[in-house]
């Protein structure tokens, strides 16, 4: 297990497609923990193998302190709309209003190959779709009308940075 690089805007590799997996051993195994380690380090709720430059289709979601890894995703239903805020980690520094279902259900297999069910709604399932999205080379940043709707976000000692330094160049 280890904490790898992610993918910014920008890196073609953050476009991949992720492909199908068949064969579900140690290199899927150590793909699944790095991604863990990864996406726990940054720290974040997701994180897609095309976002640490693997064009695989496998992903993991984090919420409320239980894990999902998921292999070979897919919606097979989603219900209503739900509007909130969202970002990402190979885009850091900004978020967005970002238009999803409120509900959506996934079929995967788990690391062994196991065929598995996620339901989610509220965080869980914004975060299953912007991972999925992920594995389609697909970034929330797609929504948008224009890039004017992305918000900068930082800290509040990163802002009054900010405003010192520009209180000095004023």
């Amino acid at each position: 297990m280890s904490v790898r690089p992610i993918v910014l805007l920008g890196d073609p590799r953050l476009r991949l497609k992720g492909q199908p997996v068949d064969s579900f051993n140690a290199y899927l195994h150590e793909l699944l923990d790095d991604l863990t380690d990864t996406m726990r380090h940054a720290p974040g709720v997701g994180l897609a193998a095309p976002q640490i430059g693997e064009a695989v289709a496998a992903c993991v979601v984090e919420v409320d302190g239980r894990l999902h890894e998921l292999v070979n995703p897919r919606i097979v239903r989603a219900a209503g709309e739900d509007r909130d805020l969202e970002g990402c980690l190979s885009i850091p520094g900004y978020v967005a209003y970002v238009t999803r279902k409120e509900r959506v259900w996934v079929v995967a297999q788990n690391r062994f190959g196991r065929k598995i069910k996620v339901a989610g709604s509220g965080l869980l399932g914004r975060a299953l779709q912007h991972e999925l999205d992920h594995l389609e080379g697909k970034l929330y940043i797609d929504y948008l009308e224009s890039l004017d709707e992305l918000i900068p976000v930082g800290t509040a000692e990163e802002d009054e940075e900010v405003r010192e330094a520009a209180g000095a160049l004023a």
